[in-house]
């Protein structure tokens, strides 16, 4: 009869629906497992009219060979592809739903594959849907 257990995700937030701390919502790290250093830190994702603010995310990156890291966890539904020594967005493109899950890869021949779920989280403010989407990585 169901789950005796569940996941609830809430943030403190203003009356005008932002978040109650101090912009960036949301930032992805890069550090040098050597020495434990920061390398760069950067915000992800957009707010309409005001830019990258960094939002509240849930999911988790895809980090390839060639030095890309794969995120899709905003608010705004955007899949994005870092620079990994960087932290530069490269690539970004709209997915038909909230990309609230991590990526994953995988090879047909000589090219790679990146595919993401797009099915939204209902504790989100963003499209809902049931779409699978695959992106062919350029061949070298």
């Amino acid at each position: 009869e169901g789950t005796p257990w569940g996941m609830r995700r809430e943030m403190l937030v203003s009356n005008l629906g932002a978040p109650c701390n101090a912009p960036p919502w949301g930032t992805m790290h890069a550090v040098d497992l050597t020495t434990g250093d920061l390398r760069w830190s950067v915000p992800i994702g957009d707010v309409p009219l005001l830019g990258t603010w960094g939002l509240p995310n849930l999911g988790g990156p895809l980090v390839t060979e060639t030095g890309l890291v794969f995120l899709a966890a905003t608010f705004d539904s955007d899949f994005r592809a870092f620079d990994i020594e960087t932290g530069e967005v490269l690539w970004k493109t709209s997915l038909p739903a909230g990309g609230q899950a991590v990526p994953m890869t995988y090879q047909v021949g000589d090219r790679q594959i990146v595919v993401i779920a797009a099915g939204g989280y209902g504790g989100l403010p963003i499209d809902m849907g049931d779409s699978l989407v695959a992106f062919a990585l350029p061949v070298d």
